[in-house]
């Protein structure tokens, strides 16, 4: 199917997600929404994948292209359109179903414990994944559930952290398909960089850069059981 990919800066594509997919003959079309490129018709699209971001999803004054892009997701979504996000992804459909997108009292920021909710656990795609597993964070926002949807994922320091809406639409606030070329280009950021020092102290981005050297020969395969155990639900529901 042709995967409509929505963007918001250079450095963060779909990574091993968009290597999984693209491995099993899906055709990948990447819109870099920050840069002006335009929205396309959602409908001429079998699935949508939301990767992440230095914007805040309620930054619509400064981001004026946002209020498109959450009314898109939302209409796509209620729809039935396949729909996965992370990071800013996740944030994003929350946002477009009626949840609330806020700063939250501290950055989570560094390769960290991730578990599966109850409901999680019994999920055909989130069960995919150990019950406890280490996962790249590094966000400052976070967001409530909307209505209708059910918790998959949480963290000591964030209870949501990812969820399912409907049958086919999945977000996670964690990132698993980084690996340490991509990391290191995230370190340039001037606001991923402020957040890692912030928390983590002096030298807190190079702790940061080994953690994810550490545990990226385990993180990156999530990515692809996770991405293809979402595609396996997305053809069970006949969307292909």
């Amino acid at each position: 199917m042709n995967i409509l990919v929505l963007q918001h800066i250079d450095c963060e594509p779909p990574a091993a997600y968009g290597t999984a997919l693209a491995a099993r003959g899906h055709v990948l079309f990447p819109v870099e929404v920050d840069e002006g490129e335009p929205l396309p018709d959602w409908r001429d699209f079998g699935a949508i994948i939301a990767m992440g971001g230095p914007m805040g999803v309620y930054e619509d004054a400064a981001y004026p292209w946002l209020v498109a892009e959450k009314q898109l997701i939302g209409d796509a979504v209620r729809a039935g359109l396949p729909y996965f996000g992370a990071c800013l992804g996740v944030q994003l459909l929350a946002a477009a179903l009626g949840g609330r997108v806020y700063a939250g009292e501290t950055p989570e920021v560094g390769v960290l414990d991730v578990m599966l909710t109850e409901e999680g656990l019994r999920d055909p795609v989130a069960s995919i994944l150990p019950p406890t597993f280490k996962a790249l964070q590094w966000h400052g926002d976070t967001f409530d559930l909307p209505e209708g949807a059910v918790s998959l994922f949480s963290s000591p320091a964030y209870a949501n952290q990812g969820f399912r809406f409907g049958e086919v639409a999945y977000g996670v606030q964690f990132h698993l398909e980084v690996d340490q070329q991509l990391a290191d280009e995230w370190a340039e950021i001037p606001a991923y960089k402020t957040a890692a020092e912030t928390v983590l102290g002096p030298g807190g981005l190079d702790q940061l850069l080994a953690g994810v050297l550490e545990h990226s020969d385990r993180m990156l395969p999530h990515a692809h059981v996770l991405i293809d155990a979402w595609l396996d639900q997305v053809l069970e529901h006949g969307h292909v």
